[in-house]
């Protein structure tokens, strides 16, 4: 790999998830870019400032903004730069970040059918209307322009966008292919697995819904094939040993469905019920986030042929095949 020339700035940023900290990348190129841009808070701003200072820049220097993918952590603080400064990411992002009061009352309807159907009890529907609270830590903005698998980002010679949903529908990553490194917002961290989260479906004419677990294991062995030397991640520290964490990672998750599959296999289960079995203590808590790692596991064991799925009653129940 030829030496990387050209200068990454880190910055760490606070947040009021419970992930903590959000990093986000200044990319000093033919033009200065700033990659995600943390939550819409005033301590994460005034963070933001002080770092960018350190290293001689202000907000009006950054000539442009790519994010990695829609989430309030990475894209809330666009409210804080100016209209001016163009921003690119997937077209997947949009309804998200100018937060399209039909696109969310889709969004709503849509939940509040599979929830339905993986037997989600009634009494936990409430938590559908509050889905969006978190989007107070977003921003509203549209999307300059749109980044598809292959393009190279202007003024960033040199970086080439993958595109890796999973973790969300919009997500892509940036790879710098002279060095080896991979700015991957939340697509593979150190010390965590992202949460492969349920979405609407976001193209035109398409009813059924993502597979994110699917997806993100598919976005991870994309990595595989790459030579990377660094990942420059969206949350902790950067990573090495890029190989060997993403055979971790699809070795944890197989363990995980193994564990559902047992469960299934002593009797017929709707998501809801693996879901409780799963997540005992928090499941009612953290409803969306237990909810997306089970059907994760369902559909993973569903696609090898481990489990099949009646979907003739008004809750789909799984069984052990």
């Amino acid at each position: 790999m030829k030496p990387f020339t050209k200068r990454v700035y880190k910055f760490v940023l606070p947040t009021p998830f419970p992930v903590g900290d959000v990093n986000v990348y200044l990319i000093k190129g033919d033009r200065l870019t700033l990659v995600d841009v943390g939550p819409k808070t005033e301590e994460a701003w005034h963070s933001f400032l002080q770092q960018l200072k350190e290293i001689g820049y202000t907000p009006k220097d950054i000539e442009q903004i790519v994010i990695t993918h829609h989430h309030p952590d990475h894209v809330g603080m666009l409210d804080f730069f100016s209209e001016d400064i163009p921003v690119y990411g997937h077209s997947f992002n949009n309804p998200w970040l100018k937060q399209d009061s039909q696109f969310m009352d889709d969004q709503t309807k849509f939940f509040e059918r599979i929830l339905v159907d993986f037997g989600v009890d009634q009494r936990f529907m409430s938590y559908v209307k509050r889905l969006n609270d978190m989007l107070i830590y977003s921003c509203h903005r549209e999307l300059t322009g749109f980044l598809r698998n292959g393009n190279i980002v202007d003024g960033l010679e040199g970086w080439r966008v993958i595109e890796t949903p999973g973790h969300a529908q919009s997500h892509i990553v940036l790879y710098e292919e002279n060095a080896g490194i991979l700015i991957g917002g939340d697509l593979l961290l150190k010390h965590i697995s992202p949460n492969p989260l349920l979405e609407p479906p976001m193209i035109d004419g398409v009813n059924e819904r993502p597979k994110p677990q699917l997806q993100l294991n598919e976005s991870l062995s994309k990595l595989r094939e790459l030579p990377i030397s660094q990942v420059y991640s969206g949350h902790g520290e950067n990573i090495i040993e890029v190989n060997d964490l993403i055979k971790y990672r699809l070795k944890k998750q197989a363990e995980r469905a193994e564990q559902v599959r047992q469960f299934i296999s002593e009797k017929p289960l709707t998501a809801f019920q693996v879901s409780k079995a799963l997540f005992p203590t928090i499941y009612h808590k953290q409803l969306m986030l237990t909810m997306s790692e089970t059907v994760g596991q369902l559909d993973y064991l569903l696609e090898i042929g481990q489990i099949r799925v009646d979907t003739s009653l008004d809750k789909q129940v799984y069984f052990a095949t």
